[in-house]
């Protein structure tokens, strides 16, 4: 799968992309946790204080006993506390999905004390689809969707999202929702874009990883890191320019690829919202909005959407 995206990608006749899942291989997803405790990078740190101050109320919303899924977990180091908030004393099933087999192994060795772990390595929706086959009879399901990833789609692809996640759900179920709002140019530009680098080592990473996995040639090093926003689609863009006329050969993908000077190969979009757009989205996939906390130190929602 990976070889064949990164050919159906790097073959497009006009912009080059490469899909952003593949960030996370163990270097990428240490790199990411880097980026996470950046000054510049506030998103996950409102994220946290949202989830801090959320999690204590979400019993109320949803009937013990709870599954609890997370999409995209990472590491998990967030859900420790709607764990313990949904389990009363006792253990939740707790399935971690995602991409990256070392971070689902860190996240059923920290919550194993908290939760009965049952990690999925897979694809959000393959993930879900999954999970919901081993729900207990009588078990309510809260599905943590955070830290704005579904900001990585554009508008008309998360509201389909929202809808294949709405499929997949009992009446009663939640989706908690994180995404990150709209806030002055040069704080979204800087969260992209820092000034030690780490996300440029983050961005570039993905070449690294094609040379390592696909074996790939790029020269890395003629490569550079750049966000933009993009007013239209209200998003921030992240590129990976060339910084010379070059060809790369991926053998495992079968394919040479030729790069002017100054094409970029689009990795990342981060699209930012309106409180009351996530309000929106929500009711047109059939989730209707019990609660929705905002962070005003750097803004961002956390919304709770009850199928």
């Amino acid at each position: 799968m990976f070889a064949r995206d990164v050919r159906d990608g790097l073959s497009q006749p006009g912009q080059k992309q490469l899909p952003c899942q593949y960030f996370y291989d163990e270097v990428g997803s240490a790199l990411f946790e880097a980026i996470t405790v950046l000054p510049e990078y506030g998103l996950t740190r409102a994220d946290a204080r949202m989830i801090g101050q959320l999690a204590p109320e979400l019993s109320g919303y949803l009937p013990r006993p709870a599954a609890v899924v997370e999409l995209g977990s990472g590491s998990g180091t967030k859900t420790r506390l709607v764990l313990e908030a949904l389990g009363g004393g006792e253990r939740v099933n707790y399935f971690p999905i995602d991409l990256s087999a070392s971070a689902l192994a860190h996240c059923a060795r920290e919550l194993a004390a908290f939760a009965e772990v049952h990690p999925i390595e897979d694809l959000y929706l393959n993930g879900l689809r999954r999970a919901v086959c081993k729900r207990r009879h009588g078990q309510s399901m809260l599905v943590l969707f955070l830290g704005s990833t579904i900001g990585n789609f554009d508008r008309a692809a998360a509201q389909d999202f929202l809808r294949d996640v709405r499929a997949c759900l009992m009446a009663g179920d939640a989706l908690l929702l994180g995404t990150d709002l709209i806030k002055p140019l040069p704080h979204m530009i800087t969260a992209y874009d820092d000034p030690a680098g780490v996300t440029a080592a983050f961005n570039l990473n993905l070449l690294a990883r094609i040379n390592r996995e696909l074996d790939g040639d790029f020269v890395v090093r003629h490569f550079a890191h750049e966000a933009r926003w993009n007013a239209e689609y209200r998003r921030v863009e992240m590129h990976l320019r060339s910084l010379r006329h070059q060809t790369a050969f991926i053998r495992a993908a079968d394919l040479e690829c030729e790069f002017r000077e100054d094409e970029t190969i689009w990795t990342e979009s981060c699209h930012k919202f309106d409180a009351e757009e996530v309000v929106e989205m929500a009711a047109e996939a059939g989730f209707d909005c019990a609660r929705q906390w905002i962070d005003e130190a750097w803004p961002f929602a956390e919304s709770l959407l009850l199928a």
